[in-house]
């Protein structure tokens, strides 16, 4: 039974032939995306400096290409032959969604921050080998520009958001059959933009002269000619942004699992 749900030699020749009978929708695409964050980090740069150039690019490499090639990883099911043939594959349900989320959510990732790091650090390092020592402002602008945290705050609020957004499409690809890229990106916007307005007008309904309101999370009130804020209790927030981070991302992740096993009956 065990072996009829994964086998490793049965995994590893199901990721060969993803990989060899798709290069252009998998190789192909991580290329293409780590070459446009690379142009994406340099324009930037050269516009609005380093700060800009690193967020900017790490929220669009990592998030917005995990969720752009996470459309190509079930691109199978474009046509009903394809999607038939994928179907019939001498592979389990648990081993094709393994092989999506390799793609997806390990090696894209690995080589994204492997790529993202290199370009920063040689642009970094550039810029500081550029400086005169003995300028009067040296230090300060040496220290004004360095590398990219990854580990660092907006890192992980990336990460939680590449998570979203890749789970998102996975399902999305699952779903829609046709363009699922256009597709499951407007019914995201759709479905935030709900969640937005429900919590805006709830907000507007409950609390007099609001001037913001985070989803679910905090309003910004107008007192007098100051700005106020209430924030969810503390025990609450802990657990709102625990679901948050975690829950529903293990959710997004685990329902393309449930989908393909719904699509081989």
């Amino acid at each position: 039974m065990a072996n009829n749900l994964f086998s490793w030699k049965r995994f590893g020749l199901l990721l060969r032939k993803t990989i060899a009978e798709r290069p252009m929708q998998n190789v192909g695409v991580i290329a293409l995306l780590l070459v446009l964050s690379i142009i994406l980090y340099i324009v930037v740069k050269r516009l609005l400096w380093f700060s800009s150039a690193q967020n900017i690019t790490f929220i669009w490499g990592l998030a917005g290409g995990g969720f752009f090639l996470a459309s190509f990883v079930f691109g199978y099911f474009n046509t009903n032959a394809n999607g038939s043939s994928y179907l019939t594959l001498p592979a389990s349900f648990l081993e094709k969604w393994l092989c999506a989320i390799l793609i997806a959510g390990v090696i894209y990732v690995s080589l994204f921050l492997l790529s993202f790091h290199l370009t920063d650090s040689f642009f970094v390092s550039a810029y500081h080998e550029s400086l005169d020592p003995h300028l009067p402002f040296y230090q300060q602008q040496y220290d004004s520009v360095y590398t990219f945290d990854l580990n660092g705050i907006i890192a992980w609020k990336v990460y939680s958001l590449y998570i979203i957004l890749t789970g998102v499409m996975l399902i999305g690809g699952l779903y829609f059959n046709k363009i699922p890229f256009i597709k499951t990106a407007i019914a995201f916007c759709l479905f935030a933009f709900a969640i937005i307005g429900i919590n805006w007008l709830l907000a507007n309904t409950m609390f007099y002269q609001m001037v913001e309101a985070g989803p679910y999370d905090h309003v910004r009130l107008m007192v007098g000619k100051q700005q106020g804020v209430i924030i969810l209790p503390q025990n609450i927030e802990k657990y709102f942004h625990y679901c948050i981070s975690f829950i529903i991302p293990s959710i997004l992740w685990f329902l393309p699992l449930i989908r393909l096993r719904e699509k081989e009956f």
